[in-house]
């Protein structure tokens, strides 16, 4: 095993300055997904299972939201909520049982709430209620890829050492290309979060600056059928 002094942020820093793979790049067709961005992560004068990384977060998701409808690209939110007992959430609930544990995040509840200051379309917009940490655990997700005719899938949200990092693994597993704009995913901790864009980017898929992904979308023309 190599080692060294450098921290997960330095890694992940220098990795992207000297790139030693090239990009799997953006496909035909993108499906942006993002990733449990609901109070209980996001709110953070409310839970304190919430967390911020960028500040700025939100307002970025919302803008490629915003960029993939104006292109008639789909959008997918994901949350997490279980039934009233939390039979739903398997022997994942069963390390801890206080107020704010997995298992107790209730359908309908506050904590299962999409951010209020989201741009989400309830009409056009696919709103996915997963159970696990990965968004194509035992969800529609796959169908709705192959039905959209979908090769790429855009990141965001949280968290990153987490649920964004079971869904990029299991994107990539699948074969579909995965871009993470950096600025739109989050952690509560900044070493599994710079370590796991660090693993991302060198394994299974682009991290990039979320400019670039406002400007592929900005650029995107759809193929003539």
């Amino acid at each position: 095993m190599e080692t060294s002094s450098l921290t997960a942020r330095q890694l992940f820093e220098q990795a992207r300055a000297n790139p030693t793979r090239r990009r799997f790049g953006f496909g035909r067709k993108p499906m942006l997904i993002n990733i449990d961005l609901q109070r209980a992560y996001t709110d953070l004068g409310a839970f304190k299972t919430a967390y911020e990384t960028d500040p700025d977060q939100i307002a970025y998701v919302n803008q490629l939201a915003d960029a993939a409808r104006e292109k008639d690209l789909p959008v997918t939110w994901t949350y997490v909520a279980y039934m009233e007992s939390g039979e739903d959430c398997g022997v994942w609930g069963t390390r801890t049982d206080t107020p704010d544990s997995l298992q107790n995040i209730k359908v309908g509840s506050e904590r299962a709430e999409l951010d209020p200051r989201l741009h989400v379309d309830p009409i056009r917009d696919i709103i996915v209620n997963k159970r696990m940490a990965s968004a194509f655990h035992e969800t529609n997700l796959q169908s709705l890829m192959v039905w959209h005719q979908c090769d790429t899938v855009v990141l965001t949200g949280g968290s990153t050492s987490g649920c964004v990092r079971a869904t990029v693994v299991d994107a990539i597993s699948r074969g579909y290309r995965v871009i993470v704009p950096e600025e739109c995913v989050a952690d509560k901790h900044e070493s599994p979060h710079f370590a796991n864009l660090y693993d991302i980017s060198v394994k299974y898929g682009d991290v990039i600056p979320v400019a670039e992904a406002l400007a592929w979308y900005e650029a995107y023309q759809p193929e003539a059928r």
